[in-house]
């Protein structure tokens, strides 16, 4: 499923989100994503789904959504991989655009050297960045670069489209315990963010089960001294540690929802019993989907979390 929520966002409210991306197709292979481990590292830019068919199924999405009586806030680019590497993602924004809802493209900024995705990226009413390091040794540690990418110029490219965006632009930094949580990194992502000035620099912490099953949260020490750092040289710093909550569309065929969801938003337990409590659906089919190798069932902090088996 291309369209699938609306999820509720932390940053975006009712976001509806738009997986333009295979799994998993990405430029990076972070310790701590939550899709899992990628399959495909690369960095080419590629033709995948095309723009009309997106925008077909989005459309319809919405006249669903709209029929059960929720609501979208934002159009969200958040697929199975980077969703960047999408050659045609201008010419799919420019289709979207006359529904009349804000779009979003969530990307972890390491194509920005490209200025024909620039000139896409300006298409979009918000658009986020990933910053997790501020230095090539701790970049390559937690986000496990495609080999060809460099880090400097990553960040010039980074400062250059957040000078000439004309939208919402964040930055995104996630702490993990022992890679990029210690004094050094944390004061020399302060250094960016004074510089690079983003409307909202959000610090956030792995909530749900990391591709690497090592992976842990910083001390709560650490956060609040990360965030104290932070405040110091920007005006709106936002943490991101909390859950999201349940309240998570569904509608359209119920088996579906849930694994398009699942597919790119692990989801916890609790969220999905709501689901199925709110459709009048029975445990079963989460049985069912597992026995068939579609879903799998993680722990991450005491929860139980499930995903799609993006190999089946």
């Amino acid at each position: 499923m291309i369209a699938f929520g609306p999820i509720p966002s932390r940053r975006l409210g009712r976001s509806l989100g738009i997986n333009n991306i295979p799994p998993k197709h990405c430029s990076y292979a972070c310790v701590y994503c939550q899709v899992g481990a990628t399959d495909r590292l690369q960095i080419k830019r590629e033709h995948f789904i095309p723009p009309e068919q997106i925008r077909a199924e989005v459309e319809a999405k919405l006249r669903a959504v709209q029929t059960v009586g929720d609501r979208v806030d934002y159009m969200t680019f958040v697929p199975d991989g980077e969703p960047t590497l999408d050659a045609d993602l201008g010419r799919t924004i420019d289709l979207l655009k006359p529904l009349g809802i804000k779009i979003a493209v969530l990307t972890n900024s390491s194509l920005l050297t490209d200025p024909s995705l620039r000139e896409d990226l300006m298409k979009a009413d918000y658009v986020s960045v990933k910053l997790d390091a501020a230095s090539e040794k701790v970049w390559r540690t937690i986000n496990r670069p495609h080999r060809r990418l460099r880090f400097t110029a990553m960040l010039d490219a980074i400062e250059l489209f957040a000078g000439m965006f004309q939208g919402t632009f964040a930055t995104e930094t996630m702490l993990v315990r022992g890679i990029n949580d210690d004094e050094r990194n944390i004061t020399g992502v302060k250094r960016l963010l004074a510089h690079l000035k983003p409307s909202t620099a959000y610090l956030s912490i792995p909530t749900r089960p990391p591709a690497e099953h090592w992976v842990r949260p910083p001390s709560p020490e650490v956060l609040e001294r990360a965030y104290q750092s932070w405040a110091e040289v920007h005006t709106s710093v936002e943490l991101l540690t909390e859950y999201e909550g349940n309240d998570i569309g569904s509608s359209g065929e119920i088996e579906e929802a849930i694994l398009s969801i699942a597919s790119v938003h692990p989801i916890r337990e609790d969220a999905l019993r709501e689901i199925l409590g709110r459709t009048q659906t029975d445990w079963s089919v989460i049985r069912e989907l597992i026995l068939r190798g579609k879903l799998l069932q993680r722990e991450y902090g005491n929860k139980n979390f499930f995903v799609r088996n993006l190999k089946h």
